[in-house]
């Protein structure tokens, strides 16, 4: 049996719809019931739709770190360490001077942002198909990036003289993305080392360093408190559409402020009537109470909850470092494309210089997903997965820093993404003359009435196309309607069946 066709597809420019919602948070909006800080009541939580239709953000990781511009964005840390990773303590000493004398905090008048425009950066952020934007609020180093009344230790009062946040937020809902923050102060009290000479030691710093204390020991109510108070003040300040919090508030003696902080945020959501999002690492968080996130690694299956991954166009470091290595957009557009065919979202960190400037490699790359992304949108934002996720012979490392082992997709690796009685079918290389694709075989049910016309996204020319026993197979054109990945728009007769919202 043997069933063919002739289709052809052009597409010139993708327009989105603004996403439009109502609380998306299990619980309506208004309404008397709200969430207790206990995990039975956070699991009422459902991810918003608007996070399920957009699929692609932007996290910045830009703080004083950038100044040094060394190692990564663990610099305040490792520029301590006399063990372990000492080429940054002796990097330090040599073009900085002793850590007694000049410790991280004398970087920040040093750190000016003087080239700074947040509506640059919204408009890069625009232009590369980005619908969220999560800068880092505050890293590990103590340093908040916003106006905080609960340190002296911002980029207000010090460094830069500007709410880099509270400007960021306005340039990015102007543009109509959604707006997040990160927090990963919860680490600052096991981030620096308190050896004997180091300014670090120094009462009069504590309040950036943190009090001193023996190494290892549990986080002080004291500490945990001053925490909880810095995340609500993000909160109740900038209304995040997206709370992420690092791997640092995973103690177990943060657990209970875990719930508070949970229950605090998704009822801020509704007193606000818009969704909001979560997001955790490890086991932070009950699954379905809040959004998994996994940093620089994927998943090899479909998650049933939408799920987030975390990476970066660079390969050495989430700040800016010199001679960072990148990324290829085809890499990356290969891994949007993987992350979304199985349930999850993909969040591309950008590392800012010190004057505030995106190098040229990142943005490069960012418009280049963006120019991806205007002819072949319509196949990652507001899709949802089919029942298989894709074929092929490459699998992914799956968990924290899995990609670091990934090997490279092939033109045989293909990804499946639905809409309406839509099947997109996301090859991740050009196959050449002919594609087959085995899994939509005569043997398997697509539609309750069959394949009406397939087309190549971005290709003027007709395609033949027929379907067997072995699977799907499309006749290409001549020429390659793009460099990167390339989708199939598989338009049906009937209902689409296998679809998972």
């Amino acid at each position: 049996m043997k069933i063919s066709g002739i289709a052809v597809c052009i597409v010139v420019v993708l327009t989105v719809p603004a996403f439009v919602y109502a609380s998306g948070n299990g619980v309506k909006a208004g309404s008397s019931v709200k969430y207790e800080p206990n995990w039975e009541s956070l699991a009422r939580y459902k991810v918003p739709e608007w996070l399920k239709d957009a699929k692609y953000g932007i996290f910045i990781h830009w703080g004083v770190y950038a100044v040094p511009a060394a190692g990564s964005e663990w610099y305040p840390r490792n520029m301590y360490r006399k063990e372990g990773r000492q080429s940054l303590y002796e990097h330090h000493k040599k073009n900085w001077g002793d850590q007694s004398k000049f410790g991280y905090k004398d970087f920040i008048p040093m750190f000016k942002a003087e080239k700074w425009d947040p509506d640059n950066w919204a408009e890069l952020f625009k232009k590369a198909g980005a619908k969220y934007v999560v800068p880092v609020a505050e890293h590990h180093d103590g340093f908040a990036m916003y106006d905080s009344s609960h340190t002296k230790w911002d980029s207000v009062e010090m460094g830069p003289g500007r709410d880099i946040i509270g400007e960021l937020a306005k340039a990015v809902r102007k543009r109509g993305m959604k707006f997040g923050a990160s927090t990963h102060y919860a680490h600052n009290w096991n981030y620096y080392f308190f050896d004997d000479g180091f300014d670090t030691t120094n009462p009069k710093y504590s309040s950036l360093y943190g009090k001193q204390h023996p190494p290892k020991v549990p986080a002080s109510k004291e500490f945990i408190e001053h925490w909880y108070a810095r995340t609500v003040e993000i909160v109740d300040k900038y209304e995040p559409d997206v709370l992420y919090f690092d791997f640092g508030f995973r103690k177990p003696e943060f657990e209970p402020y875990r719930k508070r902080i949970g229950a605090y945020y998704y009822n801020k959501g509704l007193e606000w009537g818009k969704g909001v999002v979560l997001n955790y690492k490890g086991k932070a968080f009950p699954d379905g109470t809040a959004v998994l996130d996994i940093e620089r690694g994927k998943l090899n299956t479909i998650r049933s909850m939408v799920w987030q991954t975390d990476t970066s166009v660079s390969k050495k470091s989430w700040g800016y470092i010199d001679n960072d290595q990148f990324k290829s957009v085809d890499s990356l557009v290969d891994d949007l494309a993987d992350i979304v065919s199985k349930n999850g979202v993909l969040l591309l960190n950008v590392g800012p210089r010190a004057d505030g400037t995106i190098p040229d490699e990142a943005g490069d790359i960012l418009l280049g997903i963006g120019r991806w992304l205007e002819a072949n949108g319509e196949a990652i934002y507001g899709t949802r997965p089919w029942h298989t996720y894709g074929e092929g012979p490459t699998k992914v490392n799956t968990g924290f820093g899995g990609e670091r082992k990934s090997r490279a997709f092939t033109a045989s690796d293909i990804r499946f993404t639905t809409k309406n009685n839509v099947l997109y079918a996301i090859c991740l290389g050009w196959p050449g003359k002919e594609l087959t694709i085995k899994s939509l075989s005569l043997r398997t049910l697509i539609s309750t009435e069959g394949i009406s016309d397939i087309c190549l996204l971005g290709a003027r020319e007709k395609l033949e196309w027929s379907r067997d026993e072995d699977g799907l197979k499309i006749k290409l054109p001549a020429e390659k309607p793009g460099e990167n990945a390339f989708v199939f728009k598989i338009m049906l007769k009937g209902d689409l069946i296998g679809a998972i919202e």
